[in-house]
Order: C-alpha cells, then sequence, then structure tokens
C-alpha cells in the first residue's frame, strides 16, 4: 500500500490516492491517478516497486519527473519524497521500520498525519520520545466534496518539534489548548521566537494593502512582518484572473477605479495609461481613454485597467515599502492571546508544499487576510468528476483550462456554462472569440430560474438584460461614501444583512461590449439560455457530457448533450473552509454576523479578540455583513486598510503617525518620486 498526495500550483487543487502498487499517474481515464492538465501526458508516469525499493518511472512524457529542480526519468521514493509532474507537486507517505531504535535518526521535514493522529516518521520515535497527545481534540472543519482549496493550510495538529529536553512534542505546543497562553512558557520550550508590533497574515492583496498604509503612516519595515504562501502579493489573484481568462493583456471585467499601491488614488490607472501611451507616441489611443474617463457612464462605458498594469504598479509599490525584507514564507496553524497583552502565532517557515523550521512570533496587533480559502465546484459536477474521472470536459472556471478554447477553435463544438457573474461573462466573452478562429461553436448557458427584475432599494434598480443583472455604475466607489456608507455603519446587524440583500453584490459590469456579445448570439442562435435545476450529469458512450434537468410546473424535464461544461458559480467564501478561521471560531467562540461571516466593529476589529491594548482587525469577503458593502473589492481592501490603521493611530499604536495636511503631501511627494516613506 502506498499514500500519494499533490497539489496543483496554478490552482491549489489538492488530491489524495491510496491504493496498491503499481500506480499510474496520467491525463487519461483509467489511470489510478487522472490530472486534468495537457502538462500531463496521457499516460505519464508509474510508481511500481523495483529491486532497490519504491520507484517512479517516467513513461515517455513530454514534460518528464522534476525533482530537486532537474528532470529525470527514475526516482526512488521513500516517505516524504516530493517531485513535480507538469503543475502538480506530490509527495509520497509510507510507514518505514527502524532497523535499531537505539540508534533512530528523525528527518522532521517527512513529518505528516494521518487520519488517527499516529505521527508518520522516516523512523518511529521511541517510546519515551512520543508526541505530547493534546490536552482537548482540535476541531477540523469538516468540507463539503465539491470544495476545492486554494491554498492548502494544514491543521492545528499536523507537526511536531523537538523541546529542550530533547523531547519530541506536537506543534503547535499544548499551551496553545489554552485561552491566554504564558509568554514565559513559551520562552521556555526552546521554540524559535520572533518579535515585531505588527504582523499581516495571509501575505495577499490585504495584506499588502494593510502594510502599505501602515508604512505610508510613519511604521518602519523593521516593525512589520507578514507571513504567507508567495512573494508576490498578487501571486493567486493574478492565477486566478489567468485561469478565468484574464490574461495580463487582459482588462479586468469590474470597474477598479481604486489603486491598491497609491492610498491617495491619484493619478488613477487610466490616467497613468493616457500618460504612459501618450509618452510612446500612442497620441489617439491616449485620448480615446480620457474621453472614456469624463465620458462614463453615460456616454462610454465604465474604464477598467489592463491586469498586468496593475500588477507592474504593486511591483513598484511593494519595492519602495520593503515588502522583501517584511514578507516571509510561511502557513500559520494558530493564533492565541497572551498573558501579556499580544497575540501567539504559530507557524511553521517555509513554502505551503514544504514544512519548515516551526516558529512562534509575538506580535501585538495582527491583520487577517486570507482571502477566499476554496475553489466551489458544483456538488452535480464534481460527482460526474469523481464518477468518471473526467476533469478534461468538465472544468471550474478558476482552474487551468485553456484546452477547452484551444480544442474548441480546433474542431468546433458545444459548451454548457453555469453561473452568471462576472466570472461567466468573461468566460462567455472568451468563448466568443474562439469563435472567431472557428464560427461552428455553441453556448448553452444554463441558469437556474429566470430574473426578469433586478435588486432595487428606494427609487434605485439594477439593470436586467437577458437575465443578465448587472451592478450600478461603480458600485464599490458608491459603497465607499455617501449614504451606502452611512447606512451601513449605522445599522444594525439584522437590517445590514436586509440591506446588502437589497442592494445585490458585485455581479458583471453594465458594459455595452459586453451586451453586444450576448445580444448577437442570442440572434445568431450560437448562444442559447436555458433554465432548470439539475438532477444529475453523466457521460455518454461517446465521451460527451449529458446534463439531466428536472421538470416543473413550467419547464418539461430536458437533457442536453455538450462537449464541455465550465463551472462559473465562484468561490467558496465560507469560513469553516479555511482551518485558520475555523480554529479561531471554535477555539475562542467568536460571534459570526447575520452573513455568517465575523463580525467586526466599524474599524474591522474582530470582536472578541481584543487583548489589553493588543487588537485583532481583518479585511475582505471573511467581513462580508459589516459596515462596508463590497469588502473583496481594491477599494474595500483600501477602506478596511484606512480604518484600522486610523484606530491603531487613535490608539496610538507605536510608529503610527497621522497623515493629514503638510504630512500627507510630502508622503505623496514621496510616491511620486519612488522615494522610501
Amino acid at each position: 500500500m502506498i499514500r500519494v498526495t499533490w497539489q496543483d500550483l496554478d490552482s491549489g487543487q489538492h488530491g489524495d490516492y491510496e491504493g496498491e502498487l503499481p500506480v499510474t499517474i496520467g491525463r487519461q481515464a483509467g489511470n489510478s491517478i487522472v490530472l486534468p492538465s495537457n502538462h500531463v501526458s496521457r499516460e505519464h508516469a508509474r510508481i511500481e516497486e523495483s529491486g532497490s525499493g519504491i520507484v517512479i518511472n517516467d513513461l515517455g512524457s513530454r514534460n518528464g519527473i522534476v525533482a530537486n529542480g532537474r528532470q529525470v526519468t527514475q526516482l526512488n521514493l521513500r516517505n516524504g519524497t516530493q517531485f513535480r509532474l507538469g503543475p502538480f507537486e506530490f509527495t509520497i507517505h509510507l510507514e518505514e521500520a527502524a532497523a535499531d531504535d537505539a540508534t533512530v535518526a528523525y528527518d522532521f521535514e517527512t513529518i505528516r498525519e494521518n487520519e488517527d493522529d499516529t505521527a508518520y516518521f522516516n523512523s518511529p520515535p521511541p517510546p519515551t520520545q512520543q508526541a505530547a497527545q493534546p490536552q482537548q481534540p482540535v476541531q477540523r472543519p469538516v468540507l463539503d466534496k465539491s470544495t476545492i482549496v486554494i491554498d492548502k493550510v494544514e491543521p492545528i495538529d499536523d507537526a511536531v518539534f523537538r523541546t529542550r529536553e530533547n523531547k519530541v512534542e506536537r506543534f503547535p505546543p499544548g499551551s496553545f489548548y489554552q485561552q491566554v497562553v504564558s509568554v514565559a512558557e513559551l520562552r521556555s520550550l526552546g521554540l524559535p521566537i520572533e518579535e515585531v508590533p505588527y504582523l499581516a497574515v495571509g501575505g495577499g492583496m490585504g495584506s499588502f494593502i494593510w502594510v502599505d498604509h501602515l508604512r505610508v503612516f510613519g511604521v518602519k519595515p523593521d516593525q512589520v512582518r507578514a507571513i504567507g504562501f508567495e512573494p508576490k502579493p498578487y501571486g493567486r489573484y493574478r492565477r486566478l484572473c489567468q485561469n478565468s481568462q484574464i490574461p495580463d493583456h487582459e482588462r479586468l471585467r469590474s470597474d477598479s477605479g481604486s489603486t491598491p499601491d497609491n492610498v491617495w488614488g491619484w493619478p488613477g490607472y487610466a490616467m497613468r495609461e493616457a500618460v504612459t501611451d501618450l509618452g510612446k507616441g500612442k497620441v489617439g489611443h491616449s485620448f480615446a481613454v480620457v474621453r472614456q474617463i469624463f465620458g462614463e457612464p453615460t456616454f462610454s462605458d465604465t474604464y477598467t485597467p489592463i491586469s498586468g498594469r496593475v500588477f507592474e504598479s504593486v511591483d513598484r509599490e511593494a519595492a519602495r515599502i520593503g515588502w522583501d525584507q517584511i514578507w516571509k514564507p510561511g502557513r500559520i496553524h494558530a493564533i492565541r492571546k497572551t498573558d501579556d497583552g499580544r497575540y501567539a502565532v504559530a507557524y511553521s517557515a517555509g513554502e505551503i508544499s514544504r514544512p519548515g523550521v516551526h516558529s512562534i512570533i509575538l506580535a501585538k496587533y495582527i491583520h487577517l487576510a486570507v482571502g477566499y480559502p476554496a475553489i466551489r465546484i458544483l456538488s452535480d459536477l464534481q460527482e460526474y468528476r469523481e464518477n468518471t474521472g473526467d476533469f478534461h470536459r468538465v472544468v471550474n472556471a478558476y482552474e487551468e483550462h485553456d484546452h477547452v478554447y484551444r480544442e474548441l477553435e480546433r474542431n468546433g463544438g458545444t459548451v454548457m456554462v453555469r453561473g452568471r457573474g462576472i466570472v461567466a461573462s468573461r468566460i462567455i466573452q472568451r468563448l466568443f472569440e474562439a469563435r472567431h478562429v472557428n464560427p461552428n461553436i455553441g453556448v448553452l448557458h444554463l441558469m437556474r430560474t429566470p430574473v426578469k427584475e433586478g435588486k432595487h432599494f428606494g427609487r434605485a434598480k439594477r439593470l436586467v438584460k437577458s437575465h443578465w443583472e448587472f451592478q450600478p455604475f461603480n458600485w464599490p466607489k458608491a459603497c465607499w461614501g455617501g449614504t451606502l456608507r452611512n447606512k451601513l455603519e449605522r445599522a444594525t446587524d439584522a437590517e445590514r444583512s436586509k440591506l446588502l440583500d437589497q442592494w445585490g453584490g458585485t455581479t458583471t459590469a453594465d458594459r455595452v461590449d459586453w451586451q453586444q456579445i450576448t445580444r448577437v448570439g442570442l440572434e445568431e442562435g450560437w448562444y442559447d439560455i436555458s433554465f432548470g435545476e439539475v438532477q444529475c450529469v453523466e457521460q455518454d458512450p461517446s465521451g460527451k457530457v449529458v446534463t439531466r434537468v428536472k421538470g416543473n410546473a413550467n419547464l418539461p424535464p430536458a437533457n442536453y448533450v455538450t462537449d464541455y461544461i465550465v463551472d462559473a458559480t465562484g468561490l467558496e467564501a465560507g469560513l469553516d473552509s479555511n482551518p485558520l478561521l475555523h480554529d479561531l471560531l471554535t477555539h475562542y467562540g467568536l460571534r459570526r454576523n447575520s452573513k455568517g461571516r465575523l463580525f467586526v466593529t466599524n474599524q474591522f476589529e474582530i470582536e472578541g479578540m481584543r487583548n489589553h491594548d493588543g487588537r485583532m482587525y481583518a479585511c475582505g469577503v471573511m467581513t462580508l455583513g459589516g459596515p462596508y458593502a463590497a469588502v473583496d473589492s481594491f477599494l474595500g481592501l483600501q477602506y478596511a486598510a484606512l480604518q484600522s490603521v486610523d484606530d491603531l493611530k487613535h490608539n496610538r499604536a507605536p510608529g503610527v503617525r497621522g497623515l493629514n495636511g503638510f504630512r500627507s503631501v510630502r508622503q505623496y511627494l514621496r510616491w511620486t518620486r519612488g522615494a522610501q516613506p
């Protein structure tokens, strides 16, 4: 028996296989492990026994097997061995008996946990060095089978460490099962401990924006630490954009008037693009951009920036504020209050896929920005993929699925799209572009129910065309100021839920070019909209996908046969899909708001996590239902950062200075020159 786990480094999807040797790996159905990627050959590799033990052999694949940065054709496997096939990183899990208990050699890089909480070692420890058992069981989140984790965060008890007395103890230590942790007790364990005033948990765009505000408000880089999975704060966001068919040269679909690299917001992306292109001699395009921003939304579509330029601007600001000094790779296991008014954060330094040195960070002010924890694939589609092993024809929009468009451009075919938000609109636009190469492409858009009327509040109503509901002009900015923000900040928890239901969230942008695509598609017949609740999804003898839709009083049952299905229903936002948030909620009994997310104050402080002068803040989708509506937009992340840093200034946090008048002008001029804050 062998256990193999893997992670798609592009989408974050994880997989697990346990079975007898041999184990075959490839893209084609029938393999023991089926990987849905064109970077993997149909029959890529085989794990089997040989005279030297267990090995993996390349089967003549195009991309081979990569181990330790080198391409190999054969690799000897032992417990903890890691290798890559295309974008997938594999880890081997074996139990190996020790030859001599008196000369045990521990390899802490290969420690893992199995289902019954027995640690995997290269050699099992002798009885006197068994890992200490926790004082109470850890409550692990139970994920629906249709949840695909984007960035895996291991459970709280996934590793061990060696104490000063040379004993093996579970990490985080037993003191983390208390409500308040003794700092003196932590120091006695011999773990590496780092102390900083400010800690950003997540390391993505939300963390970057918060750190940027701290730096502009006067905090020095050595006072801040950010822990995350990737050195680029936009790394995961960029991958999700690219997978959902927004490459670096394309424009973001919804309004992105805010600038994550500039707390003042001027100049915005449009003005930067106009000036840059004017300098390159592109006078016509520069004038068109200026005309667009002065004419939107009545005489022109809402301006949206080119995604690659957004990432370039973040890179410039990251270099200016010293992000490379602030960010450290690692994964957070747990956060606890300490007996001196701070927080103890247990984390493993190193890349997400490789356990590293287990450490503790003590910080007085913490900011949580862990983003969307998972991709949510429709349960009927996930069941189909599990039953058939077909990850080729049924894909999620946030997974890497460029092969769908390449094959359609070559062979034609029919695609079913499910979902009708921003991502669905971009997928349909990409299919429209593919029709320029091959007009024999049809799009069937399956929706659960018709939408004839948009959300309305007072005399304002959202526009609906062809059962698509469009978000108002500059929805995130409308949430920033004026009556929307004031109403939400003053409202009770129940009133906030009602207001958000009335306003609606971020749907797709009201754009003429997009509406033209759907209108022409309906008129020409290559785009069709159908309604109904899916009963099941099956594979027909030819390999195509059959979607069986239930009937109701208004519609008869129907069967739709398509070449591909693209699930564009969005991302998972539930708190329990993230083990760190789940642990905080259960350990401290934190309050959830009416939308089931973290209850935060108007300053985005997490209620129930204050520790004397210590503060813990949050931002992003985990705060939906709080004082701001468009929390997962760039502007929402900036607003949450501004509110929390202003609160730090009000509470006289170290290094945080006011940003008013002369000092704001001086800091802005430093930003324009690229000088450090």
